[in-house]
């Protein structure tokens, strides 16, 4: 098991329309998560800046790491991307960040 954390990026004025959708998420989509050993995940917003922060336990880093070629979660991008900010393939502009510290 490995923790993971990254940020992403919220339009200004889509806090509710992002709850919102996730909210609802898609039963497919969670399950392909959970298929691909991710667990444990939790979005957060930091309301001063729109950044995301989320974090998330992988079982196997390299399975959820190759999610991104998969129709579903393409299809999560584009159902978001008119509320994030994004890469050219509609995918999230994630920025990993480290862990400096874990208290068990």
């Amino acid at each position: 098991m490995k923790r993971k954390a990254f940020k992403m990026f919220l339009k200004p004025g889509f806090e509710k329309e992002y709850e919102k959708r996730h909210a609802k998420i898609w039963p497919e989509l969670k399950q392909k998560l959970s298929e691909n050993g991710i667990y444990d995940y939790a979005i957060y917003w930091d309301k001063e800046t729109n950044i995301l922060f989320a974090c998330q336990k992988v079982s196997d880093e390299e399975v959820s790491q190759g999610m991104d070629d998969t129709s579903i979660i393409k299809k999560w991008w584009s159902y978001m991307a008119d509320i994030m900010e994004i890469n050219p393939d509609k995918s999230p502009i994630v920025i990993p960040l480290d862990e400096m510290f874990y208290m068990e």
